[in-house]
């Protein structure tokens, strides 16, 4: 592990570089997606860590930092999670000091997530860990192989999110 906790361990992909178990060799271009992801989940960890913040808790501030004050259950939906999940993640972030939770004035039943004034300092930290997270994920790649990189993942992405339509 890194001494710091601020650069994520280098090497080959997680899980190897050699070729995928013999279930997955009919998809070799999922299996390579599920090692981006993992081997990306765990960067973003190792250098949201010094902050104070697990993976995907920033997401969630991003979301607060961007649009505001949120109902409990948007932010369900605007990181598409589940309820469990973001209520956990939110009660982590309060007890850090980094949101705050009230009752709607409108509906008593409703939560509304807000940022605290000490999550802006939060916020510039943040920023540089995923400016730092970029830098690591398109290292050696030029302009053009970026956009190309970055079009192909947001087709992947559509044929899932329709796919995932099609199977409701």
């Amino acid at each position: 592990m890194p001494d710091s906790g601020t650069q994520p361990r280098s090497g080959g992909p997680a899980g190897g570089s050699g070729s995928p178990p013999a279930a997955a060799r009919s998809g070799p271009i999922s299996h390579a997606i599920f090692r981006l992801a993992r081997i990306h989940r765990m960067s973003a960890g190792q250098l949201l860590r010094p902050i104070g913040l697990h993976p995907n808790q920033e997401l969630l501030m991003m979301q607060l930092w961007d649009a505001g004050p949120q109902r409990q259950a948007d932010l369900v939906a605007m990181l598409d999670s589940d309820s469990a999940t973001i209520t956990r993640t939110i009660q982590r972030l309060e007890r850090a000091g980094f949101v705050r939770r009230r009752p709607s004035t409108s509906d008593r039943r409703v939560t509304i997530v807000e940022p605290t004034a000490a999550s802006q300092a939060l916020r510039r930290e943040v920023e540089r860990v995923w400016n730092r997270l970029e830098e690591l994920t398109v290292d050696g790649l030029d302009d053009d192989e970026r956009r190309v990189a970055l079009q192909v993942l947001e087709r992947l992405e559509s044929n899932l999110g329709r796919a995932g339509v099609e199977a409701d």
